[in-house]
């Protein structure tokens, strides 16, 4: 257990949290959530003792130990499976002592060591490091390579893999799915569901927290609130209370006019002096309660191309790639129309942001046609698009570079649409933080009217306002749009079909997200499968699983509409004036019933696909 108590947090002059109590209990999984600069990441310092508290005190158990994702990148010749094995310092100091033990030749301190590293499953330390290594998309070749030999993005996830194999009674992660594909993150989903430790995660991803969290900390105005259940539930909760707040609000509001009223009536009479005193002692007695503090959104639109061509873009037959002789993506086919929106699916690497390049013209074909037709205006948001920004000039500046003809307070009421007014607009770059950054690369984008949005990864730096404005913006958008993010819930409300890229090719993805993510998990097991040999035996026994899993998984479907119509209609009663609380009531504890169902049976499948998995192990 880890309290807090009357914490008071700074960050130089900046207030974070003031006087805020807390209890964090073993074994909860908790999502972090706030927007960027609300103090997240301090927290996370604080905790690690790299940042100490302004006042207050922090209580943790005897001999917790804490692991965390390092943000230095390892640039070492050592293995990818050694460093990995690293994060594991309870394996590494026992084999430490066990190779002195063998230098001194003691058998007695020998044997010691071997009971305590089979004790620990230490014999096992590199399968387990390998499975993690291939869960985050390494391959079984690089295993072996320097970490030097890997791209930043990769070492991230090195560093990611080497948190996980520790032994950790605490797992901080801020921000792990930022350098991690879908395919990854959908592994790391699974991997966190079974961490046996207190987890604590930092995530503007919504479905990842929907998938791995049981409880939500809310970072706003300098104090935390802890919710129970994960993201989805924490929006229903907040909707609920806020709606109650209010409501409590406006029912005190009028009893305090109503007495107000009556004092200010009856106050000089005698007759009335006694009654109109009481009032004024009931009046002082009223604990007040304050009005719903609206949430700041922000909030953006495209503007409406000139004109746009029908279609848009061809492609035909095309190579596509750096090196004739061995190119990404070949015999490439596809037409964009104005009303496509297009959603990207394949790992890393597999030639998504080259294929984006080749449709945004920065790429030409190795064969074949790739033909852009007249009045296309493309607008590309690149997955590293902040470090492309002038970071000496103002946002003023780099809007007055792509539109040297406008007056400069047109530009200023533009840039004042998001967010950057007054000296934001004329102060340099280089001094923003990265979502700041990347709400100007947006803005700059959306000034010339695209009629093709060519996104790759657009919300790695955005916050959970950010992405729903992104969200909206997209939803109202007229031209076509093809997306590449890991961010499902963004692919899910913004785009209508999927292509996969994968194997040098690019083809339609017959299904939708959920039948991807079984795909990856299939994939996954199978590599593990093809690594064992066959037991005939198995066969019957795996099918009886087989439809057991088909028969919760029918249930899951059922109670995850249910779920769905109940929070959609806890929000429909909470936007409406006066709600209809009773009914809200009964929504919510129906709800709460439905939840614990789905809860029960996504153990029970849980439980289920493990057996079948461990049964294809064999």
């Amino acid at each position: 257990m880890i309290t807090l108590q009357n914490i008071t947090l700074r960050r130089s002059q900046k207030l974070l949290l003031e006087d805020v109590n807390l209890t964090l209990f073993a074994r909860q999984k908790i999502g972090l959530i706030g927007e960027n600069g609300c103090g997240k990441t301090s927290f996370f310092a604080m905790l690690e003792g790299d940042l100490e508290a302004h006042q207050g005190d922090i209580s943790f158990p005897t001999n917790l130990e804490i692991a965390h994702v390092e943000q230095e990148i390892p640039t070492s010749n050592k293995s990818a499976i050694e460093y990995v094995i690293d994060g594991d310092y309870r394996y590494r100091a026992l084999q430490e002592r066990l190779q002195i033990a063998e230098q001194k030749g003691d058998p007695h301190l020998l044997a010691q060591y071997h009971d305590e590293l089979a004790n620990m499953d230490g014999y096992a330390i590199e399968g387990r490091a390998e499975k993690i290594l291939k869960g985050l998309g390494f391959q079984s070749e690089e295993l072996s390579y320097p970490t030097i030999h890997f791209s930043g993005g990769w070492r991230m996830r090195l560093n990611l893999a080497q948190a996980l194999i520790s032994r950790a009674d605490l797992l901080l992660l801020d921000e792990p799915t930022n350098h991690l594909d879908l395919d990854a993150i959908v592994w790391l989903e699974k991997w966190l569901q079974g961490y046996a430790g207190t987890l604590l995660v930092i995530s503007h991803d919504r479905e990842f927290l929907d998938n791995t969290v049981s409880h939500i900390l809310n970072f706003q105005n300098q104090k935390l609130q802890l919710y129970k259940g994960n993201y989805s539930s924490f929006e229903n909760q907040l909707a609920m209370a806020q709606t109650l707040q209010q409501a409590t609000y406006e029912k005190q509001q009028t009893q305090i006019a109503h007495l107000q009223s009556f004092i200010d009536r009856f106050k000089a009479k005698a007759s009335k002096a006694r009654q109109a005193q009481s009032r004024v002692k009931a009046l002082a007695k009223i604990q007040l309660v304050s009005a719903v503090e609206i949430r700041s959104t922000f909030k953006f639109s495209f503007k409406t191309a000139r004109e746009c061509p029908n279609p848009l873009l061809r492609m035909s037959q095309a190579d596509i790639g750096y090196h004739a002789d061995q190119p990404v993506l070949r015999k490439v086919d596809l037409q964009v129309v104005p009303e496509d929106r297009i959603g990207l699916l394949g790992v890393n690497g597999a030639g998504k942001s080259t294929f984006i390049k080749a449709i945004a013209g920065l790429l030409k074909p190795l064969s074949g046609e790739v033909t852009l037709y007249k009045g296309i205006r493309i607008g590309y948001f690149a997955q590293h698009q902040i470090e492309h920004l002038n970071m000496e000039l103002s946002p003023l500046e780099s809007l007055q570079e792509i539109a040297p003809h406008k007056n400069t307070q047109e530009l200023r009421n533009y840039l004042g649409t998001f967010n950057f007014s007054g000296t934001m607009a004329t102060d340099p770059i280089a001094h923003f933080s990265g979502g700041e950054k990347a709400r100007l690369a947006l803005a700059l984008i959306v000034w010339q009217a695209p009629n093709l949005l060519l996104l790759d990864e657009p919300t790695n730096h955005l916050d959970m306002n950010m992405r729903e404005a992104l969200i909206l913006a997209l939803q109202e958008y007229s031209g076509a749009l093809i997306l590449v993010s890991h961010d499902r819930h963004l692919i899910r409300t913004t785009t209508d079909e999927l292509l996969l890229v994968a194997d040098n090719t690019v083809s339609r993805f017959a299904g939708d997200l959920d039948d991807y993510r079984e795909m990856i998990l299939q994939k996954k097991n199978q590599v593990l499968k093809d690594k064992k040999p066959s037991n005939p035996n198995l066969g019957r026994e795996k099918r009886k699983l087989e439809s057991q899993l088909t028969s919760l998984e029918k249930e899951l479907t059922e109670l995850q509409k249910k779920k769905g119509k109940l929070d959609q209609l806890i929000t429909e009663q909470a936007s409406k004036v006066p709600p209809a609380l009773e009914l809200m009531q009964s929504y919510s504890s129906e709800l709460e019933i439905v939840t614990k169902k789905l809860k029960q049976v996504e153990e029970e499948w849980l439980a289920l696909y493990e057996e079948m998995n461990t049964e294809n192990d064999l």
